[in-house]
């Protein structure tokens, strides 16, 4: 039997944790990520675990011990256990009883190989006691060590239970993954696609968010893009290519790279939204991406530095280097110049028009006068590349109000 020695099994909530639970000929395990990810070498992330005892008695038994149950999934066996200030999933082991593509009713057991198998993946239905021992029931470890993704049993079963395991098998493979998708569990995520239209387009964005963190997904949204996944996801045309542009290049964004992935137009990032019920914030962030990309649509060399402190004063600093990312990610010229120019983006001082009201009701405009003159004068600062000096300042706003008055008249 493997064992692992991961740091995290030595950590005193947890083994005390464990202590309470594994009394009275009950037995508890650490589960799934934590055990996958430390035959890996990485970390733990949340720490879940299973129990061969029901949830009313898990919560009895870790209050009596001082510690504090919190029943957040209990009526499908799931208590969370706050020792000190760390928090525990404890999970009563469990059988599917009926599923229906979204939700599982579900019997609880004892068995911990039933509770394997009900899981979606090999790599995910490890099991390891608090001795650091490792339980592999359905050739886990042998994928892990393969870099490989597989349903257990089934794939299209498994699929059928909950069609968000679509998804999860693009996700994981992305991050766990490498060389081609397991050819049966792609196969049953094609026959199981109509299966995507059960689901909560929250559920969807969130799938898709994280398949776009990790840097292996590009192999993965080209296969996707080939069957037609993301055409059916975002009711629009992908551009995986785009999202590889920026992989290595720019600091790892999931929202930037759903940019590249689908938006060229604003219409794209309103598209999106509702395909995947993205927040305000997350669609205006695509639109004004979008905006700063419509000028620089087709630009085979980043935009020369006027061009960039145009961009910046118009847009904004976060916008204007999103468009510009967009930009790049679908260029098709070289790589070596854009660098330096976001870098030089990213650095450049806000500017504020150095002009104001009073500066115009001076030289005599009123009413609406005052501020179609601001709009000229800010438009002849912008093309003038925002110059300082007094004089010219003057200069510009005689200008702006002379236009001005001579268009009113």
């Amino acid at each position: 039997m493997m064992r692992i020695a991961a740091p995290f099994l030595n950590a005193g909530p947890l083994q005390r944790l464990l202590a309470v639970l594994n009394a009275d000929g009950e037995e508890a395990r650490i589960v799934g990520g934590a055990v996958r990810n430390a035959l890996l070498s990485l970390p733990p992330g949340d720490i879940d675990l299973a129990s061969t005892e029901i949830p009313e008695s898990i919560m009895r038994r870790v209050e009596q011990a001082g510690m504090r149950p919190i029943p957040t999934g209990i009526d499908h066996g799931t208590v969370t256990v706050r020792v000190d200030d760390q928090s525990f999933e404890v999970t009563t082991l469990r059988e599917d009883v009926a599923t229906d593509g979204r939700h599982a009713t579900v019997r609880f057991g004892r068995d911990f190989v039933q509770d394997a198998l009900r899981r979606d993946f090999t790599i995910n239905a490890l099991s390891c006691n608090a001795d650091g021992d490792v339980f592999d029931y359905t050739g886990g470890i042998a994928d892990l060590q393969a870099r490989r993704v597989r349903f257990i049993g089934d794939a299209l079963t498994r699929i059928r239970e909950d069609y968000l395991r679509i998804l999860r098998f693009f996700r994981f493979h992305a991050t766990y993954g490498e060389g081609p998708l397991d050819r049966e569990g792609f196969d049953a995520a094609i026959a199981g696609r109509n299966g995507l239209a059960q689901l909560s387009k929250e559920r969807i964005r969130v799938e898709i968010l994280k398949t776009l963190a990790t840097d292996r997904c590009v192999p993965v949204l080209e296969a996707c893009n080939d069957a037609g996944f993301l055409n059916q996801i975002f009711a629009g045309i992908a551009q995986p290519s785009r999202v590889a542009r920026l992989i290595g290049r720019v600091e790892a964004d999931p929202l930037l790279r759903l940019g590249a992935l689908a938006v060229q137009l604003g219409e794209d990032a309103e598209r999106l939204r509702d395909a995947l019920r993205l927040s305000n914030a997350e669609t205006q962030r695509l639109v004004r991406a979008a905006n700063v990309l419509s000028e620089l649509h087709g630009a085979e060399q980043p935009p020369s530095q006027r061009a960039l402190r145009k961009l910046h004063f118009i847009h904004g600093r976060q916008a204007a280097l999103d468009g510009f990312d967009l930009a790049f990610a679908e260029s098709a010229g070289p790589a070596d110049d854009w660098p330096q120019a976001r870098d030089y983006l990213a650095h450049l001082p806000y500017r504020a028009l150095p002009f104001g009201g009073a500066d115009v009701m001076a030289l005599g405009p009123t009413g609406r006068a005052i501020g179609a003159t601001l709009q000229r004068v800010e438009a002849l600062w912008i093309e003038a590349d925002f110059p300082g000096d007094p004089s010219v300042l003057r200069a510009l706003l005689l200008q702006a109000a002379t236009a001005e008055s001579a268009e009113s008249a």
